[in-house]
């Protein structure tokens, strides 16, 4: 048995017996999870930058991430008729994967229909990519949603936060507070994320890929 499907398996068990345990059984939802930390310390940092994700797509649609469950605040939208719960992990950015495997076992959904939305020091910034798979490039929320769910086979979109020339800043550069220049570089990579969160789940991962896996020339 596969991980994920034993995963699925152990929050059928408990649903069995009946009672408030019981999980509802969301036919085609999608569950998109940006990594981030708790607290306003962190808020406005690139370490940040996919709960600013989620918090830009659930402003589009009107809504708070007001419903706190599984360790993380979640909130429904739709595209189109297509059901979307947007999450942001609480739980610190290292132990994501705790968050979003039990969201994705709880309401059954299956591995195709993540989207991880987190910041990427792999990339320059004022880049975007979007994958599904592959390795976690030092990423440990990357790392803890793979290492939960069992696979790294699950849809990524990366934020670029490209650190050439301060890498003896560690995380630090990741921490701390931006300046207005920064932050309305980040803004701009994150306005483009949240459209290609839509491209995946309107159209596919194929086309949001052709279409944001381009260099930026800013």
């Amino acid at each position: 048995m596969s991980p994920i499907r034993g995963l699925f398996k152990s929050f059928r068990k408990k649903s069995d017996s009946g009672g408030e345990d019981d999980a509802p059984r969301s036919e085609g939802m999608w569950v998109v999870a940006g990594l981030g930390n708790p607290g306003g310390d962190y808020s406005r940092s690139r370490h940040n930058a996919g709960h600013m994700a989620i918090d830009r797509i659930a402003a589009s649609k009107g809504i708070d991430l007001n419903r706190k469950r599984f360790k993380g605040a979640t909130g429904e939208v739709r595209f189109d008729d297509t059901p979307v719960m947007l999450v942001k992990p609480e739980t610190y950015y290292n132990l994501s994967g705790e968050c979003v495997s039990a969201i994705l076992g709880y309401f059954k959904v299956p591995l195709e229909r993540l989207i991880v939305v987190h910041d990427e020091v792999d990339l320059p910034e004022g880049r975007l990519q979007v994958r599904k798979g592959g390795g976690d490039a030092g990423n440990k929320g990357v790392r803890s949603v793979a290492a939960s769910l069992g696979t790294p086979d699950f849809i990524r979109v990366r934020i670029g936060t490209g650190r050439e020339g301060r890498r003896d800043e560690g995380l630090d550069f990741l921490l701390r507070p931006l300046s207005k220049a920064e932050a309305q570089l980040l803004e701009d990579s994150i306005a483009r994320a949240a459209e290609a969160v839509e491209t995946i789940v309107r159209e596919d991962l194929t086309r949001a890929m052709n279409k944001f896996n381009q260099r930026n020339d800013r």
